[in-house]
């Protein structure tokens, strides 16, 4: 396989959010230790119809659903949080510290992406 893009590393990332919780954009960057949380953004927006790429676990670090509007429907990424049993209200995640998943923490230094 060639390298992998930047893209393709924030990809393999966010598959690995278990469902039923979230991340953001920062702690994305920070874990792969290139770019920026916009960067991941970016990323992200071109993959929402990839396949196997939970892109709605991804939100920003207020825990907003900043990347709503570049869903199909601007109200798809809360219902498919929503099916995961996250609690959403006024374009925000409910108990965001609680639900947050660290890149950084769960796969730690010897995660190999490919």
């Amino acid at each position: 396989m060639d390298q992998p893009t930047y893209y393709d590393l924030v990809y393999a990332v966010v598959r690995q959010v278990p469902r039923g919780q979230v991340t953001n954009y920062g702690a994305i960057a920070d874990f792969l230790a290139l770019g920026s949380s916009r960067m991941a953004g970016w990323a992200l927006n071109n993959c929402i119809h990839t396949d196997n790429v939970p892109a709605h676990r991804v939100v920003n670090r207020k825990g907003e659903l900043s990347g709503r509007h570049h869903f199909p429907t601007p109200t798809l990424m809360q219902e498919l949080l929503e099916a995961e049993g996250v609690q959403v209200e006024n374009d925000r995640v409910m108990e965001f510290d609680r639900l947050f998943w660290s890149p950084a923490k769960e796969l730690g230094d010897d995660w190999e992406a490919f």
